[in-house]
């Protein structure tokens, strides 16, 4: 029987019998039966636990739960979003080749590539990916790779998945997205035309700030390549303690996703009506450039994330932004109490200055992350602030 999102987060990548709750398994080593069985697993021909960093059945579990949410083959499983991010890049980048990156990405993405990769001979361009135009101008024959993030941090601008797939698929290059903002419950990439999938656990996966992780999520060949290269080789791996935190907050993630969604829809709406603000972000709203597309491409809402500009520009924002009360000044997103981030000031501080404009991240942008409060406690909150 085909099973619904809310029922695969309950019961997907676990036992139906036995213990109802995931077992944590915290032994970093693991026995064999004999020499034959200890040889067997070693060469691949036997499926069972070998040592820590080659995988653990807490890991296993929360990687079968999350492969089953994003409708893939086969899910890797590591220590951080950032992790995740570098063990897809180490695993299929080597020098000369060249990647398309877009110019609104999280900062760390940016610098990995331009401060990493690059000293290592990989070229790198980032282009505005909502203009396919730029991006077909951009590839080169040495083109390996296309790294997407939609919807983007954190002005929220879109990327057309399939449309950026058919050039990827037409040149023989991969795509890569991360869909952190979207979440597995408002975006299937890899159904859309994506390879590989990457998201920070960290964020609304795990959904109460409590555990660090990533996970990439593609075929059975790509995803064990990058269990060799990204995981076993550079010891990446995911603690079982910290798997089991994840596993246990995707159980709610639809629930979590469907109310804060909900609530910051209602919120950008009303900031949207705001003679005090500027500018608002959020492709739910009929008034974002890429709305068309995020009907089509995003499933059961349009997230939880709102980037906003004050009338008054910096100044403005740094003064409701010391005034928010119920909203937690803090990096992160996806949590259950909502967040407001500067990032200009942090997230995105790293990043040159001339991209950080050119990706729309001026100096008065404020990022809020929607969690589950009250609607009008936030909008108390942030009408305050605001005043």
């Amino acid at each position: 029987m085909k099973k619904q999102f809310d029922t695969l987060a309950v019961h997907a990548g676990e036992a139906s019998d036995g213990p109802l709750d995931l077992p944590l398994v915290r032994s970093s080593a693991f026995g064999f039966a004999d020499a034959g069985d200890a040889a067997a697993r070693f060469q691949g021909a036997l499926e069972g636990p070998i040592y820590g960093r080659w995988g653990n059945p807490s890991v296993q579990a929360f990687e079968r739960k999350v492969a089953a949410l994003e409708g893939a083959p086969a899910c890797a499983a590591l220590a951080s979003g950032m992790a995740a991010i570098h063990g897809v890049l180490a695993t299929f980048l080597r020098s000369g080749a060249h990647v398309i990156a877009p110019i609104a990405v999280y900062a760390e993405t940016a610098k990995l590539l331009r401060d990493h990769f690059m000293a290592f001979g990989v070229e790198v361009d980032f282009v505005d990916q909502r203009d396919l135009d730029a991006i077909d101008a951009a590839w080169r024959e040495n083109t390996a790779l296309v790294w997407a993030e939609t919807p983007a941090n954190p002005v929220l601008t879109l990327t057309d998945i399939g449309a950026l797939s058919e050039r990827c698929r037409a040149k023989d290059a991969l795509l890569v997205v991360d869909a952190t903002f979207a979440t597995p419950y408002h975006q299937r990439s890899l159904s859309l035309g994506a390879d590989l999938v990457v998201h920070s656990a960290t964020k609304a996966l795990g959904g109460h700030g409590d555990a660090i992780g990533g996970v990439v999520c593609g075929d059975h060949e790509r995803i064990e390549l990058i269990r060799k290269r990204g995981v076993r080789a550079t010891g990446g791996m995911l603690a079982p303690d910290v798997a089991w935190l994840l596993a246990r907050g995707v159980k709610t993630l639809g629930l979590r996703m469907a109310r804060s969604s909900s609530t910051a829809l209602e919120i950008a709406r009303r900031l949207d009506d705001d003679p005090r603000v500027e500018d608002v972000h959020y492709p739910g709203l009929g008034s974002h450039p890429d709305h068309a597309l995020a009907r089509r491409q995003m499933l059961r809402g349009f997230g939880s994330l709102i980037a906003l500009e004050l009338e008054g520009g910096a100044a403005a924002g740094a003064r409701a932004y010391d005034k928010l009360d119920v909203f937690t000044r803090a990096v992160s997103l996806g949590d259950v109490r909502s967040l407001v981030t500067h990032p200009a000031s942090t997230t995105h501080a790293s990043m040159p200055g001339t991209q950080r404009l050119a990706a729309g991240i001026t100096d008065g942008l404020l990022r809020l992350s929607i969690g589950i409060e009250d609607v009008e406690d936030l909008w108390r909150d942030l009408d305050r602030a605001l005043g």
